[in-house]
């Protein structure tokens, strides 16, 4: 069993791949946060269309926005999709993703 920090208020379970929340539905911080190859946390605030993912993301995702996130294994949201992440959703992402699209709704 390991515990994971993705934000210092928002703890991550991580359980045989597994993962739980614990915490607010929505803490202060970034809306989009991922742990990348670099081993660093990024995040982004109010993402829209296609956003590199610096650092390269493969490890655990946190979706806090209030859309999808589509985790494209190519850079400007191209190539094969490696994930689609529902608002709200927190998991881990294998292999990694070069950019990740979130669409927006109008």
């Amino acid at each position: 069993m390991r515990i994971l920090r993705i934000h210092h208020t928002l703890p991550v379970l991580l359980l045989a791949g597994i993962s739980c929340v614990a915490g607010p539905a929505h803490a202060a911080g970034p809306d989009f946060q991922y742990v990348g190859q670099d081993d660093r946390v990024h995040g982004l605030t109010a993402p829209r269309g296609c956003v590199a993912a610096e650092g390269g993301g493969g490890r655990a995702v946190t979706n806090a926005t209030r859309g999808t996130a589509v985790l494209h294994q190519g850079p400007g949201c191209t190539g094969r999709v490696v994930g689609t992440l529902r608002a709200g959703e927190v998991t881990q992402v294998r292999p990694s993703f070069a950019s990740v699209d979130f669409p927006v709704t109008r």
